[in-house]
């Protein structure tokens, strides 16, 4: 059987260096460093495959593209698939498949260590301390041991987080329609309501996907019933997250601090080098203005076993939609070929 031809859009370095380490020679890749779009869907043209990244646009009229151009499966290697018209592939009979979970750790970890960053001042610091000024003076943080860490989400990312947090000696408590109860049970965490976890917390981060339902689940409502001097970290989707009303409850210092690896419009700018422009996204830029704001390009993925676990999971998915194996069920999303 002839290798299946894939084309990779969106390409960077760290991902050519893993699929190319990961697929051997069972794969026949074309990397291509530009997203994937409407206007650029005909260089896949012979592929079986194409293999995107969370912010390619594959609309209607992009799938109608590809499958015109031979290719038969759609591999998100990320979680996230709110830009794929999933209607539109059923109907085209393009599979779609994506990797529902790499390496938790890496996200919970780097949710930790936002969080330390900012309470202990730590970035701050570094550039204070680079200017040779040891100076200590508005660095003081707070313990994490004690306080009340509030974790919208708790599955397999929000499970990790909590145990990170409760080996800090944090109370934790969660809001999850589809929390596992004895888990929380074993590991001393509390499944409460979102409103209570609103009220209580001292810290709240974010693990849940983007729906319909979870879109905006921080805005003006539900800051005014956190605490004051809240600590908000979202490690999960950008559009969780309504920018302009953290931007008030920043200046009105009802908010202590905010860490994000996500941004609503993140697309525009992350994963690429706009050092010698300036920012058009206005709140972006008022964003980064706040001493208690630290922002990182959307990396918590971004760890050794995070990157080998993706190119695994992706490269599977394209040789089990081939023929290679059975198909695995829990990384499809719509129903492949009977």
């Amino acid at each position: 059987m002839t290798r299946p031809r894939v084309a990779f859009f969106d390409t960077k370095p760290y991902d050519e260096e893993y699929f190319t380490q990961v697929s051997g020679s069972q794969l026949d890749i074309t990397y291509f460093r530009f997203p994937l779009n409407t206007s650029v869907a005909q260089v896949a043209q012979g592929a079986f495959a194409v293999c995107c990244f969370v912010h390619d646009k594959l609309d209607r009229e992009c799938l109608r593209i590809l499958k015109e151009g031979g290719v038969r499966v759609v591999a998100m290697r990320c979680a996230g698939f709110n830009e794929v018209d999933l209607e539109a592939a059923a109907e085209l009979g393009i599979i779609v498949t994506r990797v529902p979970a790499y390496s938790p750790n890496a996200v919970a970890e780097h949710a930790a260590a936002l969080l330390l960053t900012l309470v202990r001042r730590i970035h701050r610091a570094y550039n204070r301390i680079r200017d040779h000024n040891f100076s200590l003076a508005g660095f003081v943080g707070f313990d994490i041991a004690g306080k009340t860490v509030g974790l919208i989400g708790c599955g397999k990312i929000g499970q990790k987080a909590a145990q990170i947090f409760r080996g800090f000696e944090a109370r934790v408590i969660t809001y999850d329609p589809m929390a596992d109860s004895e888990w929380a049970a074993a590991r001393g965490v509390t499944i409460t309501d979102l409103d209570t976890l609103l009220r209580e917390s001292d810290i709240i981060s974010l693990h849940v996907p983007l729906t319909p339902e979870s879109r905006y689940i921080i805005r003006a409502e539900t800051l005014a019933k956190m605490k004051p001097g809240v600590v908000i970290i979202n490690t999960s989707r950008g559009e969780l997250v309504n920018t302009e009303d953290v931007i008030a409850s920043l200046r009105s210092g009802k908010i202590g601090g905010v860490g994000l690896d996500v941004y609503e419009e993140e697309e525009e700018y992350f994963y690429s080098d706009h050092s010698g422009t300036i920012l058009d996204d206005e709140r972006l830029a008022y964003l980064l203005t706040f001493p208690n704001v630290l922002v990182t390009a959307h990396q918590a993925f971004l760890t050794k076993e995070a990157l080998t676990q993706i190119a695994s999971v992706s490269v599977v998915n394209i040789l089990a939609a081939h023929g290679h194996n059975p198909f695995l069920k829990d990384t499809v999303l719509t129903a492949p070929p009977a």
